[in-house]
């Protein structure tokens, strides 16, 4: 297979936190504290690693795999390993463009709400009912979400722009050490808090009499998409992996990353909660209506509430950096457009629909699509059908389709690494990973 001259990452930890990078963002810190207090604290937890594992992990390896045996984008990988599979890599590219256009504005709400810390403006409240209008105003605003979109689109392209190496792997080296700092101070405080070990017990102390199937399949859909799994990421990045990277090691140390950061964010916002008396299970509000209720009763509350707004901004310029490559890589490469072109066109295109996405929540609210306004039909069509899709062609393809040779070569690095786990390995992708992503789709769809 020939290979063209590209863009390689600096070493081993440069591959892992660029990775991680991908796979940590507003899913971990947001979604999963709200999704476990919705499904019984502990015992989710345990669930949800359990499912990191035996789904996530040999998934991540499958896309390294293909990515650095390419050494192409996510489109040009398939094609080059399989021509017939090439739709697998149109399916990522168009999951990670349509997932920007909501998480962009996602993103945005971040950091006005980091500018409200820093100012004081949440303080100004004190009960869910006020949080909630001063949220639904925000939102519904028709200028100041897209000017937050924008600002964030803007860093984001900024980062694409500078290349592989100074623009994506210096922000990784900056960001995830960042991200972790804060997440770390964050989780102190709260468990230094009045009442917070009882928040820890929640969190931490499994109680299995609350699991049913709807929780597994909630951990299992929760696992696959918090480590970014079947919209070309993972593909796109081992392109420019090292020969020599261990692709077992980098993936294993990305979901220990990964799953890390979604405990720090349990450990830092459970013990608040409880410490307040509010509870656990407060759904998607708990990020922008609930939390910034706790951080008013805090001693020095605008630092705290700016800390934690800040870690939301940081998580979502990681996987904005991460969905933009993919889209760029792609037009770079299959298109021909220089890379600036290739980062302009992206962004350009994703500007539009980011602003559209925003604008549905207010003015175009009523302009709808099977019901639902452009921001909500983004959501679920990435979330419930192009995801679950892509993981379970993924499978099937480097399970079954892929030549045997070409996989072992990159899981052993051409014979110097050891595959004692080979059966298993095929296993998993082959029948257990494709039934689990089958039914999390047939749940998505409400089959069950």
């Amino acid at each position: 297979m020939k290979h063209t001259q590209r863009a390689t990452l600096g070493g081993k930890l440069s591959a892992v936190l660029v990775a991680a990078g991908s796979s940590v963002g507003l899913g971990n810190i947001w979604r999963f504290p709200y999704v476990a207090g919705d499904n019984g604290g502990g015992a989710f937890l345990a669930i949800y690693i359990l499912c990191v594992l035996i789904l996530g992990l040999p998934l991540m390896i499958a896309e390294f795999s293909v990515g650095r045996a390419s050494r192409k984008n996510a489109v040009g990988a398939y094609r080059a390993l399989d021509r017939k599979w090439s739709f697998l890599g149109y399916n990522g590219v168009l999951a990670a463009f349509l997932i920007l256009g909501f998480y962009f504005v996602v993103a945005g709400w971040t950091a006005e709400y980091m500018v409200h810390s820093v100012t004081g403006e949440l303080a100004r409240y004190s009960t869910a009912e006020e949080y909630t209008a001063m949220f639904e105003r925000f939102i519904q605003n028709p200028w100041r979400p897209l000017l937050y979109t924008l600002l964030f689109i803007t860093a984001t392209h900024f980062v694409i722009a500078l290349g592989v190496q100074k623009g994506i792997e210096r922000s990784a080296k900056v960001l995830m050490p960042l991200l972790f700092i804060i997440l770390i101070a964050l989780a102190v405080h709260s468990l230094l808090m009045p009442g917070g070990s009882e928040g820890l017990r929640f969190f931490l102390k499994p109680d299995f009499s609350k699991i049913t199937a709807a929780t597994v399949l909630t951990a299992l859909g929760q696992a696959f998409f918090s480590l970014s799994i079947g919209i070309g990421t993972m593909v796109t990045y081992a392109s420019y992996f090292k020969p020599e990277t261990n692709l077992r090691h980098t993936a294993l140390n990305v979901t220990i990353l990964d799953t890390l950061v979604a405990l720090l964010a349990g450990i830092a916002i459970f013990p608040a909660v409880f410490s307040v008396g509010i509870q656990p299970s407060s759904g998607p509000s708990l990020v922008f209506i609930t939390l910034p209720g706790i951080f008013n009763g805090m001693p020095w509350s605008m630092v705290w509430s700016s800390v934690f707004f800040l870690l939301l901004v940081v998580a979502a310029l990681t996987s904005t950096i991460s969905l933009h490559e993919v889209i760029t890589a792609y037009m770079h490469e299959e298109w021909h457009l220089s890379r600036k072109s290739a980062a302009w066109a992206t962004t350009g295109a994703t500007l539009v629909l980011a602003a559209l996405a925003s604008l549905s929540l207010g003015v175009l609210n009523g302009w709808r699509i099977c019901g639902l306004n452009l921001f909500d039909a983004l959501d679920y069509l990435t979330a419930n059908i192009l995801l679950p899709v892509g993981g379970f062609f993924t499978c099937i393809f480097v399970g079954w389709r892929l030549d045997r040779k070409i996989l072992q070569m990159q899981v052993t690095n051409d014979g110097q690494l050891p595959f004692r786990i080979r059966t298993l390995f095929l296993f998993l992708l082959r029948y257990l990973c494709p039934a689990i992503l089958l039914l999390v789709f047939l749940d998505n769809l409400g089959a069950f």
